[in-house]
């Protein structure tokens, strides 16, 4: 379950990225909103994915419940960010975007160094 977790951390992240792609789009293509906006809303799906999964590793994998409280105040900020879209709130959906950039790279940062130390007990207890 836990590379499971990984690995849509990771999809996340790279749904981030190019989230911020299709916004550069949006303002040079005559369809870049749709782009977009599919974009925004498969986001928000992978997010509610990542919590599931975030509480299966939690409660039934016996990990910790830090992925849980991330999963669910990344869903919640995706939630307002796609919202400030929706509402053309943009001095919100610009710098919120970038700081879910950075959030969930330093998160996906975090879960493989985690995950790198725990497969080499030597090395985590040094």
């Amino acid at each position: 379950m836990v590379r499971l977790l990984h690995a849509i951390v990771a999809l996340q992240t790279v749904l981030v990225f190019v989230q911020s792609i299709t916004a550069g789009l949006r303002t040079t293509v005559a369809d870049g909103h749709v782009l977009h906006s599919a974009g925004s809303y498969t986001l928000w799906i992978v997010t509610v994915a990542h919590v599931v999964v975030a509480v299966l590793a939690w409660r039934p994998g016996g990990g910790s419940a830090r992925a849980v409280w991330y999963a669910l105040g990344f869903l919640a900020l995706i939630t307002a960010q796609v919202f400030a879209g929706l509402y053309h709130l943009t001095a919100l959906h610009i710098p919120l975007a970038a700081a879910l950039l950075v959030a969930s790279v330093l998160y996906l940062v975090s879960l493989r160094s985690t995950r790198h130390h725990s497969s080499h007990p030597a090395r985590a207890a040094a």
